[in-house]
């Protein structure tokens, strides 16, 4: 039985459109959360998953069985329409149709917090 090895680590950034200012306090941890439940869902293992008020960053071990425009496409799609569930205030939310992501190597991401299993 052929077997296969890929660890390629992924640090994922992207903006809310026009660079709102959308993820306040009220809804950053629970975003955080149900984005890294995306990536889990999908096989892309979570390591750490931040940012700020008008973007997020997204660190994880990209599957062997997924592309990274499709981890990209579930992330944002599902994220945008939980968000404008959550209150009236996130109506208008709605991801940047760009990205960034980077590869890096596994040793830099040993002084990452681990926030997901």
């Amino acid at each position: 039985m052929p077997q296969s090895l890929v660890k390629n680590y992924v640090h994922i950034i992207y903006s809310t459109k026009n660079r709102q200012p959308f993820i306040d306090l009220e809804i950053e941890n629970e975003l955080y959360t149900y984005i890294g439940g995306i990536c889990k869902r999908l096989e892309c293992s979570p390591v750490i998953i931040g940012g700020h008020v008008d973007h997020i960053h997204i660190l994880c071990l990209l599957s062997r069985k997924i592309a990274l425009m499709k981890l990209l496409e579930e992330t944002k799609s599902h994220s945008s329409k939980w968000i404008k569930t959550k209150d009236k205030k996130y109506a208008d939310f709605y991801w940047q149709s760009g990205y960034g992501a980077f590869s890096v190597n596994s040793t830099e991401t040993g002084g990452c917090k681990k926030i997901y299993n």
